[in-house]
């Protein structure tokens, strides 16, 4: 099963996203958890992902998230401007699947 998190500010921004993810992944036949999160909980939670986007909003915060993330091995994203803005969830997934190449 693949784990995503989603990040923003707040973690409401992101939430429709993870929903259209969600469904993005159940049409294709993969088992995917993805979830979102505010920005206090990124680094928390990025322990128990594959991936982790970030809302556009947080891009200041990449390099600061990435460090983190290095320890468990995964890759932290500014989620595409375009499939944030229109909730594009086979987009997002795509992102977040070539995240997960080398793991």
């Amino acid at each position: 099963m693949k784990k995503i998190l989603l990040a923003c500010s707040s973690g409401m921004s992101t939430s429709l996203l993870v929903t259209k993810m969600k469904e993005y992944a159940q049409s294709i036949g993969e088992e995917a958890e993805i979830w979102a999160v505010g920005q206090d909980k990124a680094k928390e939670d990025m322990r128990k992902a594959d991936a982790v986007l970030i809302g556009p909003q947080m891009s200041f915060l990449k390099s600061e998230l990435q460090k983190e993330a290095d320890q468990y091995n995964i890759q932290v994203e500014v989620i595409d401007m375009m499939a944030y803005g229109m909730a594009d969830g086979k987009k997002a997934y795509e992102q977040a699947l070539s995240l997960m190449v080398n793991q």
